[in-house]
């Protein structure tokens, strides 16, 4: 096969067709499989194997852990064989750990993300054929229709109709019409009517075209590769990163120091280098990243049990802080079923030429799939054997119509129906039910009052009108004008049932439910009601236009319904609650949501939305059901409250340890923990910490929307760290002071005390409430357990000998059981009193 084309906008589809070797059949399945060898996945950025070995590499991304390897390597030269093999074999048995777990997590999700990958229709072998995006090659033949994404450059074959939004490569805002044609060599990239680029949506219309470049050689890759096309961090990412340089800044200042200490009390270089760097992995919440991930993919299987499938992982802990979730009305609120209700002329009387007249219209439009038209198009079968279609004009946004041209005895007749606002601004003339026409003016307001009639009783109400054209073929907006407006198209979408016990059930989660809607206003108050809202203030989008991006800031909380709003409007309403300091969520499903499902912290879509709405979410529901959101929040605030268990754990229990450590060994005459203990003590508190993943939560913990504040867990780190360290330096006094211990006997009991108190206060910590009062995880606690067990045992073992410990008299193991009740009695009390004083 010949090199893709670089330039192919001034070519006819024939020579483009000859060039790539492939016909308007579509190409063999076989020739297409060989493409994609040759050329590669049609993605921008190469995707991220996370094979097994990769995963395991990672694990070993730590500069302290590398240089902890290099340092037992050379320990292992000029010391001790037996003690580098030891702190080898743990640093091993920790990474294979976190390995594990994260290597199931990555299974875990690229499962689920496989029920929800974008397909695209194309002919092969002359055949209708659906293959994911990635697979398009160089060649191919694809199907377009509204809301379907443009997969690759293109050039158009056959067009009907066809308007695209190209705003994400050209910035223009509203969208451009396509067709086939030739085009001049200088033609700009915003010019090129006849072609189809990658990374824009088809807005209205059909067509069908060949697949000229793929991946990075499209416009859309070349402009990528000078950009970053990583995703902007989420909230949760964002302090998650900030709490890493905070600990990574503790940590590097404390170990300059107490290397540079020891050396200077002329202690052995190799023994302080090591214990130095021993300490920074106790300091350093290793486990955190397998935490965040384990604690993601749990998340993500549970809310998939439930038939919501996550895509981007870290926005789970954003659909657990969220507080303001912005939907649309239509098949979230409602059935999603459009009900004919009726067809009326403009004295509210029942008409067949009214409802004739909407079967035309819906049965010949191509443009725009949606409910309305299927609805007609199903009410009942006329003969359209004489008014066959000659053009169309589709349905956009701005105008909000749709207009049909058929062919007619006498005269062709554009038939328009859409939004009634819309429509009746278009007339001049009305038709009475006898055929006389009357002046617009004459019945305007009768006009006016069936509309709100309808509308107050819910129903969405349309316009339909028509206008003689002469023998013409053909149409274009210019000619929407100077109608007849013929009469009312009414639809009921009924609400959900349960859909007032559901948005109950959000508020008592503190989420705040705002309906954006295209609907008028009385329709969407009117469902507003329905739903349970109280007294909602509402506020149009003829209203919003006239109000400053700074004034809206101030009010935005206060509204409850947006109403005829138009799609820009969207994204500014999502924008002004954010920047008002809320956690946003959006559900959208059609063609005009991808710009709000973008600005949003939480986007949200279905499985059956426009290609668009889909790969602009962030979540997506296999059922469009909001009674599943209050789960997945739900679900959201258990991942994030576990996630910050550990953080809480690592900068208290973990932390005041290690920082006794520290301060212990600059009054010793001798190293408190070798660093191969100290290594030892660090993974086996790992082993119950790495559980807390799925550990229970307290129901409080998952009835308000949290967010990570910095602050609060410094205070947390100085309050029950400082505690830790008190209990340390007693420990240290009463083993030295009153039991007399001998080095190996205070290193004993020193382990014993640290890891048993660290595996004891995570059961504290992990909840707000007495730590009798609050049901652990079984598998933390049955860890917990385990490790106790083992700590105690492990001094009476050969294993414990070659670690440097030695078996402890039971008086020493009666001290130090008071001391760790008198360490959890303290913790419990300040405990009550902390969470008393600071708020989170």
């Amino acid at each position: 096969m010949t090199a893709k084309l670089e330039i192919f906008w001034n070519l006819n589809s024939t020579e483009v067709l000859k060039k790539l070797e492939t016909s308007t059949s579509g190409l063999a399945i076989g020739e297409a499989q060989n493409r994609l060898s040759l050329y590669g996945p049609n993605i921008l950025k190469p995707k991220k194997r996370f094979t097994a070995f990769l995963i395991f590499i990672t694990q070993f991304k730590s500069p302290i852990i590398l240089i902890l390897i290099l340092a037992a390597g050379l320990s292992f030269f000029l010391k001790d064989p037996s003690d580098a093999v030891i702190i080898l074999s743990i640093v091993m048995i920790s990474s294979i750990l976190g390995f594990w777990q994260e290597f199931k997590a990555t299974a875990t999700i690229n499962k689920l993300l496989e029920t929800i990958r974008i397909k695209v229709n194309v002919l092969r072998d002359n055949r209708d054929t659906e293959i994911p995006l990635e697979e398009i090659v160089p060649g191919e033949i694809i199907i377009l229709n509204a809301g379907d994404i443009i997969p690759a450059d293109c050039l158009i074959i056959e067009s009907e109709d066809l308007f695209v939004n190209e705003s994400t490569l050209t910035g223009e805002t509203y969208p451009s019409e396509k067709q086939e044609g030739i085009l001049f060599l200088e033609t700009p990239v915003s010019k090129r009517t006849n072609c189809l680029f990658m990374g824009t949506n088809v807005v209205s219309g059909t067509g069908k075209a060949v697949v000229v470049n793929t991946g990075k050689s499209t416009e859309f890759g070349k402009i990528s590769e000078r950009l970053n096309l990583k995703s902007p961090e989420t909230e949760f990412e964002h302090s998650i990163k900030r709490f890493g340089y905070f600990l990574m800044e503790v940590t590097t200042v404390l170990v300059i120091v107490i290397f540079a200490i020891n050396i200077f009390l002329k202690r052995p270089f190799l023994d302080s280098f090591l214990f130095s760097l021993a300490l920074a992995v106790g300091l350093t919440p290793q486990l955190l990243p397998a935490i965040i991930s384990v604690n993601l993919a749990r998340g993500a299987k549970r809310l998939a049990e439930i038939k919501v499938v996550v895509k981007h992982l870290s926005s789970i802990e954003n659909f657990g802080s969220m507080n303001v979730f912005c939907s649309d009305k239509t098949g979230t609120l409602t059935e999603g079923i459009m009900n004919f209700n009726s067809a009326i002329d403009i004295f509210g009387i029942k008409s067949d030429k009214v409802l004739f007249y909407a079967y035309i219209n819906a049965f010949y439009e191509k443009g725009f799939v949606n409910p309305i038209d299927e609805t007609i198009r199903n009410l009942k079968e006329f003969d359209l054997s004489k008014h066959l279609k000659l053009d169309e004009i589709p349905y956009d946004f701005i105008r909000k119509r749709l207009s049909i041209l058929v062919s007619s005895e006498n005269n062709n007749i554009m038939i328009t129906k859409g939004a009634f606002d819309n429509i009746l601004e278009i007339c001049s003339h009305s038709e009475s039910e006898n055929g006389v026409l009357i002046k617009i003016e004459e019945v305007k307001d009768k006009i006016k009052k069936i509309f709100e009639d309808y509308s107050n009783q819910g129903l969405r109400t349309l316009g339909i009108a028509y206008k003689n054209i002469g023998r013409n073929s053909s149409i274009a907006k210019e000619n929407e004008s100077e109608m007849i407006f013929l009469g009312f198209l009414t639809f009921e979408d009924k609400p959900k049932e349960g859909i007032s016990e559901t948005i109950s059930e959000l508020k008592k989660l503190g989420v705040i439910l705002k309906i954006i809607t295209g609907d008028n206003i009385k329709v969407a108050a009117n469902m507003a009601k329905k739903a349970g809202l109280q007294n909602p203030k509402i506020i149009t989008g003829s209203e919003l236009n006239k109000i400053i991006d700074e004034a809206l800031l101030k009010i935005v909380n206060d509204i409850g319904v947006f109403a005829e709003v138009e799609p820009n409007q969207k994204e500014r309403i999502i924008i002004a609650l954010k920047k008002a300091g809320n956690v946003v969520g959006y559900m959208g499903d059609g063609i005009n949501d991808a710009s709000a499902l973008h600005a949003s912290d939480v986007s949200i879509s279905v499985n059956g939305a426009a290609d668009i709405a889909k790969e602009s979410a962030d979540i997506v529901l296999l059922d469009k059901d909001l009674r599943v959101l209050s789960k997945g929040i739900k679900e959201g605030r258990a991942i994030f409250s576990n996630t910050l268990k550990y953080i809480y754990m690592a900068t208290s229990a973990n932390f005041g340890n290690m920082f006794s450590m520290a301060g212990a060994s600059l009054f010793l005459s001798f190293l408190p923990l070798l660093p191969k203990q100290i290594l030892l003590t660090n993974l086996m508190t790992d082993f119950p910490e790495m559980t807390i993943a799925i550990d229970n939560v307290d129901k409080e913990m998952s009835d308000v929307p949290r967010r990570f504040n910095m602050k609060f867990i410094r205070n947390f780190m100085l309050t029950f760290g400082l505690i830790s360290s008190i209990f340390d330096f007693a420990t240290f006094g009463i083993l030295l002071l009153l039991m007399h211990a001998s080095t190996e006997q205070f290193r004993t009991g020193w382990f014993l005390e640290s890891v048993i108190s660290a595996a004891i206060i995570v059961l504290a910590i992990r909840t707000r409430r007495s730590i009798f009062k609050s049901k652990p995880g079984k598998y933390l606690l049955v860890s917990t357990l385990l490790i106790l067990a083992v700590t105690l045992f492990l001094p009476y073992t050969s294993l414990g000998t070659i670690f440097g410990f030695e078996p402890l008299p039971l008086t020493f193991i009666l001290v130090l059981a008071v001391i760790l009740i008198s360490y959890i009695i303290v913790v419990e009390i300040v405990k009550k009193i902390f969470y008393k004083k600071v708020r989170y």
